[in-house]
C-alpha cells in the first residue's frame, strides 16, 4: 500500500467528515486542482486504500440487527474450500486469519438469535471447518473509525494521550 503524504491525509480527512462529499467540493474546500483530488482519490481507490461504499450501509438496517464473531478451526489442508464457501454466506461481513490458536474469525450478523443459529450451523457446514465458536456482540461501543488516525501525523506508536 503506497504511503499518504499530507495532501493525502487532508482529502481523506475531508471524505471522512462526509464521504458523499463531491471531488469538485474536495479541491474547493481544501484548495487544491480538481484534477489533483480526483487523480489521488483514484490512485486510492485502486490501491486499494479506500473501503467500498457499501462499508456504510449498516446491517441493522438491512434486518440484520445481531452482530457476532465466530471463531473457526479448519483442515489447514481445506483453507481454500473453506475462504471460498464462508465467501458465498452474505452475513459473513468479513473474515480474518489471526495469529494464535484461531485459524480464522469472522464478523457475521443476523436477523435475531435463531437466525444466528442458522447462520453458525451454515459456517460449521463449510467444507475443511471442524470446529466453531460464537460470540454474540450485545453493543456497540466504538464504531468503525480513522479520524483519529487521519489526525494522528505524529508518526506509528505515538499519540497525544502518551506524551
Amino acid at each position: 500500500m503506497p504511503e499518504i503524504d499530507e495532501t493525502d491525509r487532508r482529502i481523506l480527512g475531508a471524505l471522512d467528515e462526509d464521504p458523499r462529499m463531491p471531488t469538485a467540493l474536495i479541491a474547493q474546500k481544501l484548495g487544491l486542482a480538481r484534477g489533483t483530488v480526483q487523480a489521488r482519490l483514484e490512485r486510492m481507490r485502486t490501491s486499494g486504500m479506500l473501503r467500498l461504499h457499501s462499508a456504510r450501509v449498516t446491517p441493522a438496517a438491512l434486518g440484520r440487527p445481531v452482530g457476532a464473531s465466530v471463531q473457526v478451526e479448519l483442515d489447514q489442508h481445506q483453507i481454500g474450500k473453506a475462504v471460498a464457501a464462508l465467501a458465498e454466506i452474505p452475513e459473513v461481513l468479513e473474515c480474518f486469519a489471526p495469529a494464535g490458536s484461531t485459524d480464522l474469525l469472522l464478523r457475521v450478523v443476523a436477523r435475531d438469535p435463531d437466525d444466528l443459529y442458522r447462520v453458525s450451523e451454515e459456517i460449521r457446514l463449510c467444507p475443511g471447518i471442524t470446529r466453531t465458536s460464537t460470540s454474540l456482540f450485545l453493543r456497540e461501543v466504538i464504531s468503525y473509525r480513522v479520524t483519529g488516525l487521519l489526525r494522528g501525523a505524529e508518526g506509528p506508536g505515538r499519540s497525544a494521550r502518551r506524551r
